[in-house]
């Protein structure tokens, strides 16, 4: 479906998500299209961080512990979380970083599976996921193995020695979708309890863990959640797996952390999985973001995302077909996430060049341009635009300059 611009004015003012965009600090004139690696900053977050840096720890100082509710808020932020992924109340904590949790729920996972010694996953899988089961591998001695296979081989590869799987819901240079449901149901059809790394699913699709009967799941604070650089992650453990033991058994993970006992005696429930004194400042961004999305009717939102996907792919065809650009994103909506991504032979002097044009997509090796679609913020005409001054990079050549080419420690 091709639209003029009329068509997509309409559908701007008819947006049930346009007012969304109001709430976010971006500056006039830029397309911010990297919500998929650091979303952009709610307006509410900086004064909410300036009362808890002024007034919290300024004026209420060490009181603000208990006053202020700083030593409960990676449960309070875990509820809120839990309301946007499909988890119960109490089943998820804000906490730490997305590689420690994945090794919490690994380490859980195994230790519910002691007579089984593989911890399996994708080869092309996001890496710190893979490299976090092969640090659990090498500590063991080798007796726990860590096995990546081909991602079409995944399901075959299930057997009665695989303790765990850990996978991505969506994945993070294609975008594409697993079924959650069905990979979680082969894998507990063996015995094997699923890990899912939903660092690219939550706050961009409709999230379901206890309809698919989910064992763990992990996710990101700083990409959809809008929780700023370095914000707090967060882990789900299904409440019939609460009795598993991570092996980082932190102090505020304790019964009672402020008894100082010389042993550790696990919290009940999701308490346990905490590790170290909450990062109270990083919470208070990553809330601000959740609470955002909170507002959303998440079925809008996946709508509104399917739709600017479409548009961006239709729009790259007719505009900038002839360029040598490759979809690496599915064409079928139901198997695309909330990012379009595509292969070029020059994708990373592209988005450097598009930088100076206004548009920040990002780039990952060895050559994919990806463009994150989040729609709380973005425009249809946003999307028009943005191929528009890809297609003019490409017609003028922006691209091809000396200080495009030598790649930047972060990429």
């Amino acid at each position: 479906m091709n639209f003029d611009p009329a068509e997509i004015a309409d559908l701007d003012a008819r947006d049930p998500l346009r007012a969304f965009r109001d709430e976010f600090q971006l500056r006039h004139g830029l397309i911010y299209v990297d919500g998929n690696s650091l979303g952009a900053a709610p307006k509410a977050t900086a004064a909410q961080l300036a009362a808890a840096v002024s007034q919290q720890w300024g004026e209420g100082l060490i009181t603000s512990w208990l006053g202020a509710n700083w030593s409960t808020a990676p449960q309070r932020i875990g509820d809120k979380i839990a309301r946007i992924i499909g988890a119960a109340s109490g089943e998820v904590i804000a906490a730490d970083s997305t590689s420690v949790n994945i090794f919490k729920a690994l380490t859980a996972a195994l230790s519910l599976r002691p007579d089984r010694h593989i911890i399996l996953s994708e080869s092309t899988n996001f890496p710190t996921d893979v490299y976090m089961m092969q640090g659990i591998s090498a500590f063991s001695g080798g007796r726990i193995q860590s096995v990546a296979v081909e991602p079409e081989a995944v399901l075959e590869r299930l057997d009665e020695d695989v303790a765990v799987l850990l996978l991505t819901q969506v994945h993070y240079k294609s975008g594409l979708v697993r079924d959650m449901a069905e990979v979680t149901r082969r894998a507990h059809e063996k015995g094997v309890l699923v890990i899912w790394d939903l660092s690219h699913s939550a706050g961009a699709i409709e999230v379901d863990l206890n309809g698919a009967k989910a064992d763990f799941a992990v996710g990101c604070g700083y990409k959809y959640l809008n929780g700023g650089p370095g914000a707090p992650a967060f882990l789900f453990v299904a409440e019939r797996h609460h009795s598993a033991r991570p092996v980082l058994s932190g102090w505020f993970g304790h019964a009672s952390p402020f008894t100082f006992e010389e042993d550790y005696r696990p919290a009940e429930g999701i308490t346990r999985f905490l590790c170290g004194t909450p990062p109270v400042l990083g919470l208070v961004a990553l809330e601000a973001g959740v609470d955002l999305l909170c507002r959303a009717d998440m079925r809008e939102l996946r709508k509104k995302s399917l739709r600017l996907s479409q548009l961006f792919i239709e729009q790259m065809e007719e505009r900038c077909g002839e360029f040598g650009f490759t979809l690496v994103s599915p064409l079928e909506p139901d198997l695309r996430g909330s990012q379009i991504s595509y292969a070029h032979p020059n994708s990373y002097e592209i988005v450097q060049a598009l930088k100076a044009f206004e548009v920040i997509g990002d780039f990952r090796a060895p050559d994919v341009l990806r463009f994150g679609l989040t729609p709380l913020y973005l425009r249809y005409a946003d999307i028009v635009e943005a191929v528009e001054r890809i297609r003019e990079v490409c017609v003028t050549r922006a691209w091809d300059k000396p200080e495009y080419r030598e790649r930047a420690a972060v990429t």
